[in-house]
């Protein structure tokens, strides 16, 4: 399922900042290049985008970009990293912008013990690597975009992931990942085998709203929201709190005539905010653009204001939290 950027159909709405000096991470960007599914999103598209909030730090997600085309398979995602370090050097040379900061990678932990080297080659390439990313979206509905090679969702239970991951753990590094909600349990379960590793969740869970989802919502929600708060008890684990405009999320915003508005996503979204936040607390919580994939229904300026406007229930020091702190202290930005 591809994405596509409309900007003629974002600047339908536009709105002024709210609340412009507040200090924001942006925790979850990506760069890609051109003609593949994802938009061509550079340097100076996040630039652009991130202006307006006042954006000092992000952390880059691995996207299967600047991969090595030769040498052994198990290393080429190095290229990634590599790829990344450049950017992020390009953009030290502008202190008023946002600086790359972080460094999510991507590795086969399946490889068990033998994914230190990868890790060790990872680290080498760049003093911003952070982690790694192995994600497991997965659905048999054909209307959902699964990924291949992740065990139909059940990734999390395969004893030499778990030995990978362990391997994160004992070299302090973090472990990334997105799923679907009808697989948070074996997150926990995950979470629960390697209690010492750092676990943080993409997307909140992502609960799905299309194919044989549509029309369940309530239902949707009910079964996420009890898995969540599961998953909440297991210490290690912290939220990323966005991700929810993407197509097979089912809110149907990149249909409309025109862009939603922040009031738009308070309204149909803030309810998911406020359980993930009461069940994690603020300092297992941070809000993410997961731009430019978001970019499909909303603009980054309207999306920051929808996340200003969530957050306005809470301390001052709960917002910093969410927007600024626990991202920092959990990537040791």
């Amino acid at each position: 399922m591809a994405i596509v950027v409309r900007e003629n159909w974002l600047s339908t709405t536009a709105e002024e900042i709210i609340d412009p000096m507040r200090r924001v991470i942006d925790p979850h960007q990506h760069f890609f290049v051109p003609d593949q599914p994802f938009p061509y999103y550079d340097l100076d598209d996040l630039w652009r985008d991130t202006t307006g909030h006042g954006v000092e730090k992000t952390v880059f997600l691995q996207c299967w970009q600047g991969y090595r085309t030769d040498g052994p398979e198990e290393l080429r995602s190095v290229g990634e990293t590599e790829w990344v370090d450049r950017i992020a050097s390009a953009a030290r040379a502008d202190v008023s912008k946002a600086h790359v900061c972080g460094i999510v990678s991507a590795a086969e932990l399946r490889l068990g013990a033998r994914v230190r080297d990868v890790i060790e080659a990872h680290a080498a390439a760049s003093k911003l690597f952070k982690g790694i990313r192995q994600m497991a979206p997965w659905d048999a509905a054909a209307e959902v975009m699964s990924m291949d090679g992740v065990e139909e969702g059940t990734l999390y239970l395969n004893p030499k992931f778990q030995e990978g991951v362990r391997v994160l753990q004992d070299m302090d590094f973090v472990y990334e990942t997105w799923l679907y909600h009808p697989h948070i349990k074996h997150l926990t379960a995950l979470a629960r085998a390697v209690p010492g590793a750092r676990i943080i969740l993409d997307h909140m869970g992502s609960p799905l709203g299309v194919g044989p989802y549509a029309g369940r919502r309530e239902e949707v929600f009910r079964d996420w929201a009890r898995d969540m708060a599961e998953l909440a008890t297991c210490p290690n684990v912290t939220v990323k709190l966005g991700g929810l405009l993407m197509p097979w999320q089912g809110f149907g915003f990149e249909g409309s005539n025109e862009a939603p508005t922040s009031d738009q996503i308070v309204a149909a979204q803030s309810r998911y905010y406020d359980h993930v936040i009461g069940a994690f607390g603020t300092k297992r919580c941070m809000f993410e653009s997961n731009f430019p994939v978001e970019k499909n229904a909303i603009s980054y300026d309207v999306l920051w204001n929808a996340f200003k406007k969530i957050a306005a229930r809470y301390s001052d020091d709960e917002q910093d939290d969410l927007f600024y702190g626990t991202a920092e202290a959990f990537y040791r930005l």
